[in-house]
């Protein structure tokens, strides 16, 4: 029994993953048509470690969270329409992109320390979690155990739940092919997975070296601390995005957090896959800012 557990949890991080490796190519793409440029990486330090992160506008704080192998710049094809009213961060999380990757036996409360950390050096009081799959995850942890520090909650094709399925695909590639079997999987629009795209990709995540921070996080949680026991407890208000045709976690997952988080709002994208605020960004960007003014 034991090690089905572990292998539901390595495949849920897995799914976690994802996101990450394929997102930065088209972000930036995004970004760079509407934006004159990126403004300069700054560096907070918590507990001695240095996190890189970028930030935009001004207003009431939204904290934007990456997943598992990913960088902040995910989130550039939403960074430019939040910042019109809002005070925005977009942070490399411990272990990930330019922040410092230390030795760690990275766990969920690991990010979530970090993530508090980073909140207090920033003189941050509370803030909007906006969280994708990991991300998501990572959100959905520090609203249950920092409910004072969230404002308000976003999950967008959240990991997390103990009824996350294996993956058809081997999302840990370690060729181009697999690559593009990864990519293929994420997006709904399949014309988005270009030759060109999957060789960016692929070289992305091979110089992103984080490999150890997954193999860590995975080897260190053999038992499984999915949050499902925990979402009764979370009362900031919460709203959930999914992709309709998300084949790697389904919508039912996403209907799963509506009905367990009291109050919780869920919005559907059709012809979306696992990363809407990609895939459908001008819906999403909306989608949020409609729920922030509320």
């Amino acid at each position: 029994m034991r090690w089905r557990l572990k292998l539901r949890f390595r495949s849920a991080l897995l799914l976690a993953t994802l996101p990450a490796v394929v997102a930065f190519a088209f972000s930036q793409n995004v970004y760079a048509q509407s934006q004159p440029g990126l403004p300069p990486e700054k560096v907070a330090a918590v507990f001695g470690q240095n996190i890189h992160y970028f930030e935009f506008g001004q207003g009431p704080v939204v904290i934007l969270l990456h997943g598992l192998g990913s960088v902040k710049e995910i989130w550039l094809a939403n960074v430019g329409a939040l910042a019109s009213k809002y005070h925005v961060y977009a942070i490399d999380q411990i272990g990930f992109g330019h922040s410092d990757k230390p030795l760690l036996e990275y766990k969920i409360a690991t990010f979530v320390d970090f993530l508090q950390g980073f909140m207090q050096a920033q003189n941050i009081g509370k803030a909007t979690l906006v969280g994708n799959s990991l991300g998501g995850w990572i959100a959905l942890d520090f609203t249950a155990q920092h409910p004072e520090m969230v404002e308000k909650l976003v999950l967008v094709d959240s990991a997390g739940l103990s009824s996350m399925r294996e993956p058809a695909v081997d999302l840990n590639a370690s060729s181009v092919a697999g690559m593009r079997t990864v990519l293929e999987s994420v997006f709904y629009n399949k014309q988005m997975v270009t030759d060109q795209t999957v060789l960016r990709v692929f070289t992305d995540h091979v110089r992103n070296n984080d490999g150890y921070t997954i193999q860590r996080l995975q080897a260190g949680l053999v038992t499984p601390q999915f949050e499902d026991m925990k979402l009764a407890a979370i009362h900031a208000p919460t709203l959930v995005v999914w992709g309709r045709q998300d084949e790697l976690l389904p919508v039912a997952a996403g209907e799963k957090l509506r009905d367990s988080i009291a109050g919780a709002k869920l919005t559907v994208f059709d012809q979306c896959g696992h990363v809407p605020q990609l895939e459908k960004a001008a819906e999403f960007n909306q989608a949020l800012l409609d729920f922030l003014a509320k």
